[in-house]
């Protein structure tokens, strides 16, 4: 049973796994000394053996026996070893993040991008980002996966993607150990390559060069016991090798070619192996969930078996790097010929549905992230799934990265084709106001919890306008690429009427009677194509369309002045601004 508590869940796991890796530490020493203690002997032992001892013969067998015994046992300690150390590393990084500790990890800023609706203004991606905050992806294709999810924009199934983020967030044990099995490779390599290669694959060997090089194979050991027997002279047995090398040396030129990309992709199966085998014994309900079992449970075998037996014939033909086995394993078996119609026959039968089971790693790869911050977060919401006219309607809405200790509140609703002008004195709140609507936007659609008490929310997509940047490499001006965005957000909403807009501040880049102008046309037009939103300004002139427009309603975030300091209360009201800030800040700070 999980704790309520995340805090205390972590700090019970950080404490069971302290105690496993010193348990398992020492379980190490133990096998090492034994391991000593058995070479020793088995020195003494092949000694006494050699001088005709025959009980010591006896023993070198079993010192032999039980050294590789050993050998085995300490290995697999030593995984469960390093296991442990990746277990209690996972939860003492949760705690560091619970405790805001988190600038550390990667975040995301590569994933930013201007031309996409809104990736670039809601600070999902970059330092103290929302990816920073809530990524726990191990895999580069999960995290591709996981970002792919939050950009999508995708309003159907929100239901089925709650109901799996709720149930795979009870998962808490699993998802560790499906995070700290991940993170036992070195794969970093796109897997979109491989796939490809594998897709396209043609094979150059057929069943008769298989059963042709295990009919050579049985003629070998033929022959080595004519040799041994005396039946044929030894030169004989060279002449075979010979030619044996020869017929590998027909074929050497593709199995170099098949080995040299088979080597690059064995640990990845290797690892997808594991994994597929943790997600075969996990128990789901959720429809979505059983979906992405169902992708690696459509053949009579398990799809880790299947994995497996693919690596172990990777693992077979990278071993034709050794020199005797290179040699004595093709000059008398076609050792090569063998391996690599084995790993051809693998290929073709399952090359095409391997995209399936990459692709259902990666989905719970990403969705342990999403199902992590829904257990981190027991005081969140899910929203209410609604198709009627309200589009948001959230009671004490907050902003997800701000502690609860300080996060202000507000309750907001909205309904469809309605559009909220707000305004407000600089740092009164109304940017991290915008940004926590997106927020709850993007997060609903993904099956997250939403930072609030309570919410109802009718599915929409997010476009924004609310950084805007000039750009040198293309010659175009800030106020150009203004232009050029608010263009691009009328544009989808023509097309598209599920758009939600969140516009900051828009016109920043000509004078003010020509922006005020400008901005309010540009409201005109969206309320015109009936779209839905909100736009923050400095501009109070803009707040007298509601008195000419239905649809049009004013909010502000207020600032008092009391003995000589600036006060914010950071809360959503109905109506207009009436305190400015910039004037008394000059003077403040005694720059005017």
């Amino acid at each position: 049973m999980l704790m309520s508590n995340p805090k205390s869940f972590y700090e019970t796991q950080l404490t069971y796994h302290n105690k496993q890796t010193e348990l398992l530490k020492k379980k190490l020493n133990t096998f090492s000394v034994f391991r000593l203690i058995t070479f020793l002997l088995l020195l003494i032992s092949t000694y006494f053996a050699f001088l005709g001892n025959n009980i010591a013969l006896a023993f070198c067998v079993l010192g032999l026996f039980m050294f590789f015994t050993l050998l085995i046992l300490h290995n697999q300690s030593k995984e469960k070893y390093k296991l442990q150390i990746r277990l209690k590393d996972i939860n003492s990084e949760e705690l560091n993040i619970l405790s805001g500790k988190y600038d550390h990890r990667n975040d995301g800023d590569a994933y930013k991008d201007s031309k996409h609706v809104f990736s670039l203004d809601i600070d999902l991606f970059g330092k103290g980002s929302f990816f920073q905050y809530m990524n726990r992806t191990t895999l580069l294709q999960g995290e591709k996966f996981l970002t792919y999810h939050l950009l999508s924009n995708n309003i159907k199934d929100v239901t089925m993607r709650q109901q799996a983020v709720q149930e795979l967030s009870k998962h808490t044990v699993w998802r560790q150990r499906f995070s700290a099995i991940a993170q036992g490779f070195d794969v970093e390599n796109s897997t979109k390559p491989m796939i490809k290669w594998l897709k396209d694959y043609t094979p150059f060997l057929n069943k008769i060069h298989y059963y042709s090089s295990i009919v050579f194979g049985l003629v070998s050991l033929l022959l080595f016991i004519g040799v041994f027997f005396g039946f044929f002279h030894f030169k004989y047995a060279l002449y075979f090798l010979f030619i044996g090398l020869a017929v590998t040396g027909g074929f050497l030129k593709r199995i170099n070619s098949l080995a040299l990309y088979t080597t690059k992709i064995k640990d990845i199966f290797m690892q997808y192996s594991l994994l597929l085998k943790e997600i075969e014994r996990l128990e789901v309900k959720s429809q979505l969930l059983q979906e992405k079992k169902m992708q690696i449970q459509a053949n009579q075998k398990k799809s880790s078996v299947i994995f497996n037996e693919f690596y172990k014939a990777l693992d077979a033909l990278d071993h034709r790097n050794n020199l005797l086995v290179a040699l004595f394993g093709n000059g008398y078996f076609l050792r090569d010929i063998i391996k690599s119609y084995r790993v051809e026959q693998w290929i073709k039968n399952y090359g095409e549905k391997i995209e399936d089971w990459f692709e259902t790693v990666n989905f719970f790869d990403a969705y342990n992230s999403l199902a992590t911050f829904t257990f981190n977060h027991p005081d969140l919401c899910f929203p209410e799934i609604t198709s009627n006219q309200t589009t948001i309607s959230a009671q004490d809405l907050g902003h997800p990265l701000i502690t609860h200790q300080k996060r202000v509140t507000s309750d907001f609703k909205i309904s469809r084709d309605s559009f909220f002008i707000i305004t407000g004195a600089n740092m009164a709140g109304k940017s991290t106001f915008l940004r926590t609507v997106a927020l709850h936007i993007v997060m609903a659609n993904c099956g997250l919890p939403v930072t609030a008490k309570k919410s109802q929310y009718h599915p929409v997509k997010l476009i924004t306008s609310m950084r805007t940047t000039d750009s040198l490499d293309q010659e175009s001006s800030y106020f150009f690429s203004e232009l050029s965005r608010l263009k691009f957000i009328v544009e989808h909403i023509e097309n598209d009427k599920t758009y939600f807009i969140i516009l900051d501040e828009i016109l920043k880049g000509t004078n003010s009677k020509d922006k005020a102008k400008g901005s309010r046309q540009f409201v005109e037009k969206l309320i015109k194509l009936k779209a839905t939103g909100i736009i923050a300004t400095h501009d109070l002139s803009l707040t007298t369309i509601e008195n000419e427009i239905d649809e049009i309603e004013n909010y502000y975030f207020d600032v008092q002045i009391i003995n000589d300091e600036l006060l914010f209360d950071y809360k959503l009201k109905k109506g207009v601004c009436k305190n400015m800030n910039a004037s008394f800040l000059l003077k403040k700070m005694k720059i005017v």
